[in-house]
């Protein structure tokens, strides 16, 4: 059974940081692009950041580039979301997914991806 496990979450001032981490389980991890995705309050659920199986490619919304950095530990089975210089706007629920590495690009679409958390909630207070 495949499981995706984010934490990290918390209650952060607007200017500080957080760091999200997904635990994986149940898949062949190196072989997965891995991305997190928000769902803010009313929201539709936005495309964040993704990073390939190899890591050597990475992608970002407009709205978090230069604050936030998306990384990965294939030896620890987990995809990291480094948040920092927080805004109120980025509190959401924020999601990692799976997406098989071989097909994955940057823009790749939410239903391509085969797995999801459950999500882990962030509040940035102003």
């Amino acid at each position: 059974q495949v499981r995706l496990v984010e934490s990290g979450g918390g209650l952060v001032q607007a200017g500080g940081s957080l760091r999200l981490s997904c635990a994986a389980s149940g898949l062949t991890f190196r072989t997965y692009a891995m991305a997190w995705f928000r769902q803010g309050s009313g929201t539709e659920r936005d495309f964040v950041a993704g990073i390939s199986w190899t890591g050597s490619t990475t992608d970002y919304a407009d709205s978090v580039k230069g604050r936030f950095t998306v990384s990965r530990d294939n030896a620890k089975r987990t995809v990291y979301l480094q948040m920092n210089s927080l805004k109120p706007e980025d509190a959401a629920v924020y999601y990692c997914a799976a997406h098989d590495g071989r097909t994955w690009n940057t823009g790749a679409r939410q239903e391509e991806y085969d797995y999801w958390g459950q999500g882990t909630q962030v509040t940035v207070s102003s």
